[in-house]
């Protein structure tokens, strides 16, 4: 099961939004949380905000376990660039980009691998026929 968060018209540029989310791809959600909100970055506070929806749209939704999400993809791309002018020396004007960008992230639901052999030996304990003495 995919879930995804996507935020729109996000006042970074997407080249610094994307150091961030290059560092969480493939991570466990929670981790990759904690690895956000400890980042000093601009662009790591607006993905965290991202990954938090995702996370609460998994488990709202879903009803799906924050403990088995990981994050397939963490994409950013450019949005609209707003332009503006600057005035510069002789009455001439300079160009002013300011960017931004649309941050999506995506969840999948992957058990964990000791839950998996959990439930393996849950299946084939069932599955032996008990002894007669």
């Amino acid at each position: 099961m995919e879930v995804k968060a996507i935020t729109r018209f996000a006042r970074i540029s997407a080249f610094k939004a994307r150091e961030v989310t290059r560092e969480i791809q493939g991570m466990p959600a929670l981790l990759a949380l904690d690895v956000v909100r400890f980042s000093p970055k601009k662009a790591a506070r607006l993905v965290s905000k991202t990954l938090a929806t995702a996370i609460a749209n998994a488990e709202n939704n879903n009803r799906l376990k924050a403990q088995n999400l990981f994050i397939k993809e963490a994409v950013v791309g450019e949005g609209p660039t707003f332009k503006r002018f600057q005035p510069k020396a002789r009455g001439s004007a300079g160009p002013i980009r300011k960017r931004t960008s649309h941050i999506k992230i995506i969840l999948i639901e992957q058990e964990l691998k000791q839950e998996k052999k959990a439930k393996k030996a849950a299946k084939t304990e069932a599955a032996k026929p008990e002894a007669k003495s």
